[in-house]
């Protein structure tokens, strides 16, 4: 879902209620929908989509739920791909745009995912679990886990390079990075990291990068 303001115009901050944060992070990408749907993806995001793929079509996965779908460029290409989508997203103007190119998109909440267990092959999301703040990503980890089949793979992409709660300078989006180390850290409490890596942003700037794990729920 997110693609982050300049930090350079970030500053620590009191943390808002999550339930607040939702409520701006709905605001924010509802006004901002057109811009997201015609907006061309990174070509490194193209490059880590197409190398989580291959590790579908090796784990002869069939089904996937995009957590923070957006507008719904990345469930098209799984479904064009072969694979049965599921999107969610806070956002209901995302959920439409999505919904009209064909995706079986849900206004649905993370943190109370409504699939029963074990309903899905894999998961994916990119950028949208940094808008979660520290204290509550543990509860969140642990609901996703149960939507995912015993062996199934987990993509998790997040900016990060910093250790900073924020809200971003369009005055909205709340944000929580972190550095790598302590990340992997904390997804180790619920699943096995197959594969990790920090994608450098910026060569200047230490704190401008992108965090991209392969996780797997254990059989």
């Amino acid at each position: 879902m997110a693609e982050p303001c300049s930090r350079g115009n970030m500053a620590p901050m009191p943390i808002p209620d999550y339930d607040r944060i939702k409520r701006q992070l709905v605001h924010f990408y509802d006004a901002d929908v057109g811009h997201r749907n015609s907006a061309v993806k990174a070509g490194w995001k193209v490059t880590e989509r197409a190398w989580f793929l291959d590790e579908l079509r090796k784990a002869a996965a069939h089904s996937l739920l995009e957590v923070g779908c957006g507008t719904g460029q990345d469930c098209l290409f799984f479904m064009e791909n072969g694979l049965k989508v599921t999107g969610i997203d806070l956002s209901p103007r995302h959920v439409e745009v999505c919904r009209g190119k064909g995706v079986d998109a849900r206004v649905m909440d993370l943190s109370s995912l409504d699939f029963p267990a074990g309903s899905f092959d894999a998961l994916y999301s990119l950028n949208t679990l940094l808008h979660v703040p520290k204290k509550d990503l543990p509860a969140v980890l642990g609901g996703l886990k149960p939507v995912l089949k015993p062996g199934g793979l987990f993509y998790l992409g997040v900016y990060g390079g910093g250790d900073v709660e924020v809200i971003g300078d369009d005055g909205e989006r709340f944000f929580a990075f972190y550095p790598f180390q302590a990340y992997s850290d904390i997804l180790r409490g619920y699943f096995t990291i197959v594969s990790s890596k920090s994608i450098s942003l910026d060569p200047a700037d230490p704190t401008q990068q992108f965090h991209s794990f392969t996780l797997a729920k254990e059989a």
